[in-house]
């Protein structure tokens, strides 16, 4: 029966700092609990006591370790493994929490510390965020580790664009042999002494938003790390509303930025068979919002992440005490706790995110290529850069919008930018080089999805999935060549290229695979193509498939709504050239067996509203309210459950069911949920209701003759109780 299931599935969880209180055990698969300390041992056990599954999560690139750094460990101080900049500042999470420089030393603290968490018996350990700032790079630790792989002196990174690259990988490689070095000592630590295989998990952000943010990260490099069993989607609100540019216009979008954040997240793990959760906050890390905002920005990311229907895992709710328990916005006079049918939607969705299927994406299948390059070239140095007549430093890029629209309206307004202002719009948080490739085609209700380019070398046929791949080496490099003759291949048979790309960005004079025979990467994988683009547009015919060239900026796509349309003109004349016709819309949906997904688009190619007619169940509702027709206008979404699917018991519930009975004239369902909500349950019984009783008492029964469903509702209290219904 639907919405019952094992615990050990992990289909959904979340991670807790605090103890476990009933307005917050809400009975998910498994708790993360958070932090080495002497609470630790009675935190997990009030978990383990409710019937959890135990995982244990920490940082690995900060933490409360003064034991580390101030000697107590080993005997040696090492503030020199801080995390530094250019000018001698330690980059600090907070006092006396410096990011750390992962080095040999550290890694083998923290697996000491981790031993003794494995001993408590835990069933996985996630270490999350493994962040090195790009502005980092010159404390005496990276310095060291510098000399060691590269064999040569250190490079200073802001004094050349290959110093800047080399850095920047180093980082990447020091956290992937810190987690390596840790994830298989602590699983030998945990067989030899316990006979237990313990897993081994790595919450991290999204590669889009590491890029827009400037942190070097593994991300892809974690798939080559044997100790891994998987990763959590760090997903949400506070990453996703980081503004971009489109149409000329700078501004936040939530949904589209979360979609294509979950897009590349989902890659980590494809065809590995490793675990993924995607993450939802029904608030976030900026407590400055209102609840308004808040649950609106909660429905664009849990409708974006179910765009991709491989995954079905969640990590609910990070620290669900500051989301139950605290009041918004933080420290206002009318600061207000959670809405009381905010509450429920969320232990609604809660329930339904552990009851939803996989499935396959149907349509044009396009993607746009990514990879770990992307995190190595986000600065470019001094020497590139020089001084603008304006004098505009990079924080203008990134604080208020007056200080946006003006740079815009001096770049824009420009027929051909000064090099260094477009160097600075460049390597801004917006990202401009990559939105510029995906927003106009996602915006126009194509798909586009994120692609790791790094794993045409893991998998064999991984760009198989894909009819068409958007491609520029503005913005990344790949680090060997077989990148581009499994490009080059994928097309001979049959595949669809689009490049875009002027040849601007200096971080194709690096040090690398084509140096000396090459302009760029662009150059070898043309000639892995056999074509020689001299036009600003060309389309060519390469085996079985098709290439096309725009010699142009990516990142100047976003300069205005003209860019947009002709780049979305270009790509409908190549797949047209092809025989595809392409149908540019405002909206995208996805189907998972029953469920549906759906979003309409402002800034799109029209206004148009989406309509749907049918009988369904609107799981964003508090009691999973049936209706006949919903009706989505720009800048709204959905999460629907079609009635005339779906032919099992359980349409919807805000607590969890454990067990269930059905005969001809009663139901007994076992339940078990958090407290100080209404809870609502929707039913199909093969009866007709009369009543209900809830552990004996009296609660509301309704019957319903559109969608022919029974709905209760009651007071939760926490924990178990046992539910009625008779006819």
């Amino acid at each position: 029966m639907s919405f019952i299931r094992n615990r050990n599935e992990e289909r959904t969880g979340y991670q807790s700092s605090s103890d476990l209180e009933p307005l917050f055990d809400n009975q998910c698969d498994f708790v993360m609990v958070y932090g080495i300390g002497p609470t630790l041992p009675d935190r997990i056990r009030q978990y383990r006591d409710r019937g959890y599954v135990i995982h244990f999560m920490t940082g690995i690139s900060w933490g409360h370790y003064t034991d580390y750094l101030y000697g107590e460990f080993d005997g040696r101080n090492h503030w020199d493994e801080a995390q530094t900049d250019r000018f001698g500042n330690q980059i600090l999470h907070s006092r006396d929490v410096p990011y750390m420089v992962p080095t040999v030393s550290f890694a083998d603290y923290i697996t000491e510390k981790l031993k003794a968490v494995v001993d408590l018996g835990v069933e996985a350990i996630h270490v999350e965020e493994p962040e090195f700032w790009d502005r980092a790079g010159y404390s005496p630790a990276f310095r060291r580790e510098y000399e060691l792989y590269y064999r040569e002196p250190w490079k200073a990174p802001h004094e050349s664009v290959d110093a800047k690259y080399r850095c920047s990988r180093l980082k990447a490689y020091l956290f992937t042999r810190t987690i390596d070095r840790v994830s298989s000592s602590l699983k030998e630590y945990a067989k030899i002494k316990y006979n237990r295989n313990l897993r081994f998990y790595v919450p991290t952000h999204s590669l889009l938003n590491y890029t827009q943010w400037k942190i070097v990260s593994p991300e892809g490099k974690l798939a080559d790390i044997p100790g891994v069993d998987g990763c959590i989607a760090q997903v949400w609100t506070g990453t996703s509303r980081e503004k971009n540019w489109y149409d000329g216009r700078f501004a936040e979008r939530t949904f589209e930025t979360a979609f294509l954040e979950y897009g590349i997240m989902q890659e980590l793990v494809k065809g590995t068979g490793r675990k993924m959760w995607f993450l939802h906050d029904p608030i976030e890390d900026n407590p400055i919002f209102d609840w308004d905002d808040y649950r609106a920005n909660y429905f664009r990311i849990v409708s974006a992440s179910l765009m991709h229907p491989k995954v079905n895992t969640y990590e609910i709710c990070p620290w669900p005490h500051r989301v139950f328990k605290g009041t918004y916005p933080k420290g206002a006079p009318d600061a207000l706790p959670i809405p009381p049918d905010y509450a429920t939607i969320l232990n609604n969705t809660f329930q339904t995110l552990g009851n939803i299927g996989t499935g396959e994406s149907a349509g044009l299948r396009v993607g746009v290529l990514s990879g770990d390059g992307q995190l190595y070239q986000r600065e470019y140095p001094d020497c590139e850069i020089g001084e603008t007549p304006e004098e505009i430093t990079g924080t203008v890029l990134n604080e208020s919008d007056d200080l946006i629209n003006e740079f815009r309206d001096r770049l824009f307004a420009a027929e051909t930018p000064n090099k260094s202002l477009m160097l600075k719009y460049m390597s801004s948080n917006a990202f401009p080089s990559f939105y510029g490739l995906s927003m106009p085609l996602l915006k126009g209700g194509v798909p586009v999805r994120p692609v790791l380019s790094d794993n045409v070398r893991r998998y064999v046929g991984y760009l198989d999935d894909y009819n068409v791949l958007l491609l520029s080496y503005e913005y990344m490099k790949p680090d060997y060549p077989d990148v581009n003759t499994a490009i080059a291949e994928w097309v001979s048979r049959g595949g669809i290229l689009i490049y875009v790309g002027d040849g601007f960005d200096p971080f194709k004079n690096i040090r690398s695979w084509w140096t000396g025979k090459y302009d760029g990467p662009a150059g070898h994988l043309f000639e892995m193509l056999g074509i020689s683009p001299v036009s600003e547009r060309q389309i060519f015919s390469c085996g079985k498939g098709t290439v096309a060239v725009w010699n142009h900026s990516p990142a100047a796509i976003t300069f205005s709504k003209t860019e947009s349309d002709s780049y979305r003109a270009f790509f409908r004349e190549v797949l047209s050239s092809r025989g595809i016709d392409v149908d540019f819309r405002n909206y995208i949906r996805v189907d998972r067996e029953a469920y549906i997904s759906a979003a309409v688009f402002d800034e799109s190619v029209s206004n148009d509203e989406l309509r749907f007619s049918g009988i369904y169940a609107d799981v964003f509702t508090p009691n999973f309210r049936v209706i006949t027709d919903k009706t989505l206008k720009p800048g709204e979404n959905a999460l629907l459950l079609d009635l005339k699917k779906y032919d099992d018991t359980v349409i919807g519930t805000s607590v969890r069911i454990n067990s269930a009975d059905i005969g001809e004239d009663s139901a007994e369902f076992s339940i078990g949920g958090a407290s100080g909500f209404t809870a609502y349950i929707r039913l199909r019984l093969p009866f007709v209701p009369t009543a209900a009783v809830l552990d004996g008492e009296k609660i509301n029964c309704e019957y319903e003759s559109v969608g022919k469903t029974t709905l209760v509702s009651f007071e939760s209290r926490g924990g178990a109780g046992t539910l009625r219904i008779f006819r």
